[in-house]
């Protein structure tokens, strides 16, 4: 039904992996086979494809859906459907953010200080100048093909690059003036194949899998026994999405308390339930987590 786009290169192993833990495993030939397959009946045909691209394909109908960075949505300037925001990038799960730097000693403050022909280098360019010309800047841009941060002073005045962290942009003596885009990956669709109810309803079924698998990655399971006296001291310290889900144990001996908590509480919270009185405690990892 569907032909789906997905990206290669430093999105690759992290999509490659969201789909795994989605059900929807991808097989190809090789690491370098560009066509791969899913098992699945809403997926008729895969491409692994460079993201950048990716954006126009999908608008031009030659795939229903695709995953794409923000900053190539952006670039493309296309008419696609958003179908949701992917809470992963190249390395972590923070944004990559596409950002205007210049020199550590250049003069300009703000973007609008910047001067009229001024030079900047970019892997961006479309999206470069829509941005300064907003702001009100006339400047010259041209395409960077690599090693952007040391194309300044002796090419390039400022440059528009994309960073996770900033490291790179600090140790060339670079200080970021503005942020042009905070790109996460999407899912997109094509306009033409959303308005299908048949293709929009599997395309909605698929990003519910994988925004399920998100949102599973930074909780775990915890389910305890307690008795009826410190039920309420454990209920008081438990974090849940909702409210924690209680039984009573057969017999009347206590009660069985599970709850979903941050993964990153637990190593706190384990020590803290025992010693109010939790008993046979148990921590499991989730596979998906769908409202």
């Amino acid at each position: 039904m569907l032909r789906l786009a997905l990206p290669k290169g430093s999105l690759e192993k992290q999509t490659l992996q969201l789909f795994e833990d989605a059900d929807l495993h991808v097989r190809r030939s090789s690491d370098v086979e560009y066509k791969a397959t899913i098992d699945d009946p809403r997926v008729a045909e895969v491409a692994v494809l460079r993201p950048q691209e990716i954006p126009d394909y999908v608008a031009d109908g030659l795939f229903d859906v695709g995953i794409a960075g923000r900053d190539s949505i952006e670039e493309c300037g296309r008419d696609v459907v958003s179908l949701g925001i992917l809470r992963y990038s190249r390395d972590t799960d923070r944004p990559y953010n596409i950002v205007l730097a210049v020199a550590e000693d250049a003069p300009w403050q703000q973007v609008e200080d910047l001067p009229d022909d001024i030079r900047v280098s970019t892997e961006w360019v479309k999206m470069t100048e829509r941005f300064l010309e907003k702001r009100g800047v006339k400047a010259i841009v041209r395409y960077s093909y690599g090693a952007t941060e040391a194309k300044i002073p002796d090419v390039a005045d400022a440059i528009v690059e994309g960073t996770e962290t900033g490291r790179a942009l600090r140790a060339n003596k670079l200080r970021i003036l503005d942020t042009v885009v905070s790109s996460y990956t999407e899912i997109i669709a094509n306009r033409e194949a959303y308005e299908d109810p048949a293709k929009r309803k599997a395309m909605e079924q698929i990003n519910t899998l994988l925004q399920g698998v998100l949102e599973a990655r930074d909780k775990v399971l915890v389910k305890l026994n307690v008795a009826g006296d410190d039920l309420d001291k454990v209920i008081a310290i438990i974090p849940s999405m909702k409210s924690p889900t209680v039984n009573e144990l057969f017999g009347g001996s206590g009660y069985a308390v599970e709850t979903v908590v941050p993964k990153s509480e637990i190593n706190i919270l384990i020590p803290a339930l025992k010693d109010a009185g939790a008993t046979d405690i148990i921590e499991l990892p989730l596979a998906k987590i769908v409202h």
